[in-house]
């Protein structure tokens, strides 16, 4: 009888320890995660080649976080073509990246649309603004001259009109412009979309090879810097 209980008893140990065994497996895969993934992307992207590393790094808004900026202009077709890649690759990213938007100005008819962007952002009605803005220009063929056309659209749209209005050439929007203007000289963007990983790295469509292959690259050196991070 004894003998038998000794037996059930090692049974439960073993049972016991294969299953805390099983656990710390888990974990330690999810621990190897990031190095395996920046292990693979090593053999894959080459510094110089898919990406450039900045010679001088620009501040970040949250230290805290892998910061991951977007530079995009609504007049343009890249842009335009790379937005439905950049809202899928953000559902699927972490808690520690921090996803940022830029809006550029390469023109004089650009920095209505980007006061626009900014307004909206200020507001928190991106997400009824931002894709609409897109196919405003890029399907619907429309051109906005400044902010009265502008106002009405997005009033369309269920933005406060008079609250958009009062925004658009805000003191907070010009320091918006300003702030975007010399983050974007820091990055040494001349052409977007483009991207830039923790103030560190900059990718583009021409270097990684296509706009699908740019978050691929973006993806490698967010892994990178969480590994660097640990």
């Amino acid at each position: 009888m004894g003998l038998w209980l000794r037996s059930e008893f090692a049974v439960k140990l073993l049972l016991e320890i294969e299953k805390m065994l099983k656990k710390i497996g888990l974990v330690l895969v999810a621990l190897m995660l990031p190095l395996m993934a920046w292990a693979e992307g090593e053999a894959k992207f080459k510094e110089g080649v898919h990406y450039a590393v900045l010679s001088y790094p620009v501040k970040t808004s949250d230290e805290n976080r892998v910061e991951v900026v977007e530079a995009f202009g609504y007049p343009c077709p890249h842009c335009n073509t790379f937005e439905p890649l950049i809202q899928r690759w953000e559902h699927k990213i972490g808690d520690d990246v921090n996803f940022v938007r830029l809006p550029v100005v390469f023109g004089r008819s650009w920095e209505p649309l980007a006061r626009a962007y900014y307004t909206a952002d200020l507001m928190n009605v991106t997400d009824k603004t931002h894709q609409a803005t897109f196919n405003a220009v890029h399907i619907e063929r429309r051109r906005f001259a400044g902010k009265d056309q502008l106002t009405e659209f997005y009033g369309k749209l269920g933005v406060d009109s008079a609250k958009f209005s009062k925004l658009f050439n805000s003191f907070a929007v010009d320091s918006k412009l300003r702030q975007g203007d010399s983050k974007l000289r820091g990055y040494g963007i001349t052409g977007v979309p483009a991207m830039v990983v923790n103030g560190k790295y900059r990718v583009t469509a021409q270097m990684a090879g296509s706009n699908a292959k740019m978050l691929e690259v973006v993806n490698y050196l967010v892994a990178k810097e969480r590994a660097a991070a640990k």
